[in-house]
C-alpha cells in the first residue's frame, strides 16, 4: 500500500467520530464564519475534510474516474485558505472504474486570500500549484502547473414569505492555468476556465447547486467546451454535509481541458 493510500484511509477515519458539540455552519464557503472574532490567527482557524467519489466518462487528463481527498485549513488574515487535494484515480479509467485499485494522482495545493468587498459583493482570490505526482504518469498531466483565479460572491434575496429560510448566492469564478515544466513529451497546458454557480441553502439543511463550467484551450487555438452540473445535498449531524452531483458536457468537443462527457459524484464533508 502506497503512502498516499495510507494517508487516504487515515484521513477518512477522521470523518467517523461524532460531530456533537462542534460549531454549526450553514454555508459551504471558503470564508470563516463571522462568529469568529479572534485576537490571534490560530483562534480564528477552522478546517474542513472532504471525501468524494467521481465516476467520469471520457474525461481529459486529471478528469478521470477517481476518489478525491480534500483538506482545507481556513484562517483569518490576508492568507485565509490552505488547501490540499489528493486524487486517487482508478487504475481502470473508464466510467465504471475500479475503486479498490486506486493509484496516486497529481497533487494540487491552493492558497486563498481574504476577499475584497465592494457593493455588497465579495471577491476572494487564490493561486494554485499542481505537481505531476501521478503513478503511472498516464493517470496525470505530466506537467507542473501554476494558476491564479478570482471569484465573485453575490448574495441573492427571494421575494418569499420567509426569506430567512433561504440563503442563496451567485458565484462567478475565472481561473487561468499554465504548465511551467515537466515531461517535454506531454502536451503543454494553457487554458482559461470559468464557473458560474447558483448556490442555495434552504432552512439551513438542504443545498442545491447549479453550475456551468466553460473552458477555452489556447493550445488548441481558442477551442471551447463546457460542462453543466446539478447537485443536491444536505447538512446533517451539525457539521456534516453529503451530496450527489450529476454532470454532462453541454458544448464543445472532447479534449478541452477540465471537461468530460459524463460524471456522477458522491461526497461527504465535515467542518470542525
Amino acid at each position: 500500500m502506497t503512502a498516499w493510500v495510507a494517508l487516504f484511509f487515515a484521513t477518512a477515519a477522521i470523518l467517523l467520530p461524532s460531530a456533537a458539540g462542534a460549531q454549526s455552519y450553514t454555508a459551504d464557503t471558503e470564508q470563516p464564519p463571522e462568529k469568529f472574532a479572534p485576537s490571534v490567527l490560530w483562534e480564528g482557524w477552522h478546517g474542513r475534510v472532504e471525501l468524494k467519489r467521481q465516476n467520469t466518462g471520457h474525461g481529459t487528463p486529471g478528469e478521470s474516474t477517481q476518489t478525491m481527498l480534500r483538506i482545507d485549513s481556513i484562517f483569518r488574515g490576508p492568507v485565509n485558505l490552505l488547501r490540499f487535494d489528493f486524487p486517487f484515480p482508478d487504475d481502470k479509467t473508464d466510467f465504471s472504474g475500479d475503486p479498490f485499485n486506486p493509484r496516486p494522482g497529481d497533487l494540487k495545493t491552493r492558497v486563498g486570500f481574504a476577499p475584497l468587498k465592494a457593493g455588497g459583493y465579495s471577491f476572494p482570490s487564490f493561486v494554485e500549484a499542481t505537481f505531476p505526482t501521478a503513478n503511472p504518469e498516464s493517470l496525470g498531466t505530466g506537467k507542473y502547473q501554476l494558476s491564479a483565479g478570482i471569484r465573485m460572491l453575490a448574495p441573492l434575496a427571494f421575494p418569499v414569505d420567509d426569506p430567512k429560510a433561504h440563503e442563496a448566492r451567485l458565484e462567478l469564478q475565472v481561473q487561468q492555468v499554465n504548465s511551467v515544466a515537466g515531461d517535454p513529451d506531454t502536451k503543454d497546458i494553457n487554458y482559461t476556465k470559468f464557473e458560474l454557480t447558483f448556490y442555495e441553502v434552504w432552512r439551513g439543511t438542504y443545498t442545491v447547486k447549479l453550475k456551468l463550467k466553460p473552458a477555452v484551450d489556447w493550445v488548441q487555438h481558442g477551442r471551447t467546451g463546457s460542462v453543466g452540473e446539478i447537485e443536491g445535498g444536505l447538512f446533517f449531524r451539525r457539521d456534516w454535509r453529503a451530496w450527489l452531483m450529476l454532470g454532462h458536457r453541454t458544448t464543445g468537443p472532447s479534449g478541452i481541458p477540465s471537461t468530460y462527457s459524463d460524471r456522477v459524484e458522491l461526497g461527504v464533508a465535515r467542518k470542525f
